[in-house]
């Protein structure tokens, strides 16, 4: 266990790292005010762009919240500001980099796309169906800087190394030590013989992940266990879609920012998304005569990958502390 434990720590971490420090050069050169300056209309480009902003953003379904909310308070466009939900968790610069790793070009670049389309979807269904007179609360507070001042670079690599590694340092970690798990104790093949493929298995996928909080990157190690024990990629997707863009506490505040009927369409958005974009991935992976655990980066030296392991440990380790607790 601690062995394959080690394993995905190893083969994730020099692509985590990277991702963080892509995340930091974001906050460094995009702004909130950027962002928000730019959904304020009504419109399908609108909702085109919200779901182009959100997807490279490092944020998971929670931290998604505050920032949607801000948003919405600063004039954005209710359609926008769902496509926003939708797209942001499912994906971001460091869960990109986590896919690729692991899961090979083609799921973290179909992963992009997924997000992408299904954030657009939500937005142009919204469009299509107004809210119900709503008067809920939009009370959540906003974690960006919106003054207009630009964080400086060090300031963007704290953010990637310090505060965006402690907000899902501890689902992260959790992630790598179940796949670790997973992988040692479950035989290969396992879910293939229970569950067999197709949409069964996608829809078992769908449940898991709808009510499940995990970030974008922990989801990944646990989608590589999972397929490693049978399942198929597409079926591993729908729980890399669905995991990180639901859980109850996003629901609930989706239900208070926008209006009931807007928190259905993000539902039933994820849900139908998800398990259409499992059912292409599947027939890509067929067609291109693809196997995703075959998928390894042999240029990279493994001193290179266990040095990054080590240096991921000591940046994620620091999440585990109370969160109340002075340094």
């Amino acid at each position: 266990m601690l062995v394959e434990t080690w394993n995905v720590a190893c083969e994730m971490a020099p692509f985590l790292l990277l991702g963080f420090v892509m995340a930091g050069l974001m906050r460094t050169f995009l702004s909130a005010r950027t962002v928000e300056k730019h959904l304020g209309k009504p419109g399908w480009w609108q909702v085109t762009k919200a779901s182009l902003l959100g997807v490279p953003l490092p944020l998971c379904s929670c931290g998604v919240l505050p920032v949607a909310a801000s948003l919405r308070r600063h004039g954005a466009s209710r359609p926008a500001t769902l496509s926003f939900l939708v797209s942001t968790p499912q994906t971001g610069l460091d869960s990109f980099m986590v896919t690729y790793g692991l899961l090979g070009p083609v799921v973290a670049v179909f992963r992009v796309v997924a997000a992408l389309v299904s954030g657009i979807v939500c937005g142009l269904l919204a469009e299509c169906f107004p809210a119900e007179r709503h008067t809920g609360s939009q009370s959540v507070e906003a974690d960006e800087d919106l003054n207009g001042k630009r964080p400086t670079f060090w300031e963007g690599m704290q953010f990637g190394f310090v505060t965006l590694a402690r907000d899902i340092g501890r689902a992260m970690l959790l992630g790598i030590v179940i796949s670790g798990l997973l992988t040692a104790l479950v035989p290969n093949d396992y879910f293939a013989a229970k569950l067999g493929a197709g949409w069964v298995t996608m829809f078992v996928m769908l449940l898991v992940g709808i009510p499940l909080y995990v970030c974008s990157s922990g989801s990944v190690p646990i989608a590589l266990a999972f397929i490693k024990m049978g399942l198929s990629p597409g079926a591993a997707l729908v729980f890399l879609i669905s995991g990180p863009a639901t859980n109850a506490a996003a629901l609930a505040t989706v239900w208070k920012l926008l209006s009931r009927r807007s928190m259905a369409i993000y539902l039933v958005t994820i849900a139908v998304c998800a398990l259409a974009s499992g059912w292409v991935l599947d027939q890509l992976i067929v067609s291109m005569n693809t196997d995703v655990l075959a998928h390894e980066h042999s240029m990279m030296p493994a001193w290179l990958k266990q040095v990054s392991a080590v240096v991921l440990l000591v940046v994620l380790l620091p999440s585990l502390r109370p969160k109340g607790r002075s340094v």
